[in-house]
C-alpha cells in the first residue's frame, strides 16, 4: 500500500513524465496554430467577464480597506494609491484572476479531456495515427502561456480603475489624489513581477486540467472526480508557485 509521500512523488514523475512528452511531441504540433488561437479565445476570451468582475471588486475592496487603516495617521491621500496600486499590481491582479481562472479553465479543461478519455475518442485519435498529447496539451497549454499575462493586463486596469473610483464614489480620496500617488511610486518591476506569475499561473493550470483529463478512469464518476482533482491541485500549486516566485524574484 502506497504512502502519501509514496504516492505524491509517484504523481509528480507522472506529471513530468507527462509533460516531457508533450514537450518532445512539440514539432509535430506546428500545424496545430487554429487550434491554438481557438483555445486561447475559448480560455482567455470567453473568461474575461468573470475575471474582471473579481478583479474589480479586489481593487474595491482593497482600496476601501487601505483608506480605513489610514484614516486617523498623518499620511497624506497620496499614500494610499501609492499602497494600493502596488498590492494590486504585484499580488492581487495575479492571484485572483489566477484562482478564478483555475475554477472555470481548469474543471473545463479537465472535463473535457476526460470524458474523451473515457469515450475511447483519444484512443480513436491514436489508432489514426495522430500524437494525441500534441493534439489535446500542447494548444491548451501554449493558449494558456498566451492569455494568462494578457489576462493579467486587463485585470490590473480594471482594479486599478475600480478602485480609484471607489475611494472617490465613498469619500475616502480624490482621483488625482489616487493616481498621484500610483504614479509617484510605481516601479516597472511592479508589471514584469506580475506578469512572470501570471505566466507560471497558465501553465500550471493548463497542464494539470491536462494531466488529469488524460489520467481519467471510470466513467462519469471518473470525470467528475478529474475535474475536482485538477481544480484543487491547480489552487494548491498556484500558492506554491506564488511564494516560489516571490522568494525568487522579490
Amino acid at each position: 500500500m502506497m504512502t502519501p509521500v509514496t504516492s505524491l512523488v509517484s504523481s509528480l514523475g507522472n506529471y513530468v513524465l507527462f509533460m516531457g512528452k508533450a514537450v518532445s511531441s512539440a514539432r509535430s504540433a506546428v500545424h496545430l496554430r487554429r487550434e491554438v488561437f481557438h483555445q486561447a479565445v475559448r480560455l482567455g476570451f470567453n473568461a474575461l467577464p468573470v475575471v474582471m468582475l473579481a478583479s474589480a471588486f479586489a481593487g474595491i475592496v482593497t482600496t476601501l480597506q487601505t483608506a480605513y487603516q489610514l484614516q486617523n495617521t498623518v499620511l497624506t491621500e497620496d499614500a494610499i494609491g501609492a499602497i494600493v496600486v502596488p498590492t494590486l499590481m504585484l499580488e492581487l491582479c495575479a492571484l485572483v484572476p489566477g484562482l478564478v481562472m483555475a475554477s472555470r479553465v481548469g474543471a473545463s479543461v479537465a472535463a473535457e479531456i476526460g470524458t474523451m478519455k473515457v469515450s475511447e475518442q483519444i484512443d480513436a485519435l491514436e489508432a489514426m495515427g495522430l500524437n494525441s498529447v500534441s493534439h489535446l496539451v500542447l494548444p491548451r497549454v501554449l493558449a494558456g502561456l498566451l492569455m494568462f499575462p494578457a489576462m493579467y493586463v486587463a485585470s490590473a486596469l480594471v482594479a486599478v480603475t475600480a478602485g480609484g473610483f471607489a475611494g472617490e464614489y465613498m469619500g475616502f480620496l480624490s482621483m488625482d489624489a489616487f493616481v498621484r500617488g500610483a504614479r509617484t511610486y510605481f516601479a516597472p518591476f511592479d508589471a514584469v513581477y506580475g506578469m512572470t506569475k501570471s505566466i507560471a499561473f497558465g501553465y500550471i493550470i493548463t497542464s494539470i486540467a491536462c494531466w488529469k483529463g488524460f489520467n481519467t478512469h471510470g466513467g462519469a464518476q471518473g470525470v467528475g472526480n478529474a475535474t475536482t482533482q485538477a481544480v484543487v491541485v491547480s489552487c494548491v500549486n498556484i500558492l506554491i508557485a506564488d511564494f516560489i516566485v516571490a522568494e525568487l524574484l522579490l
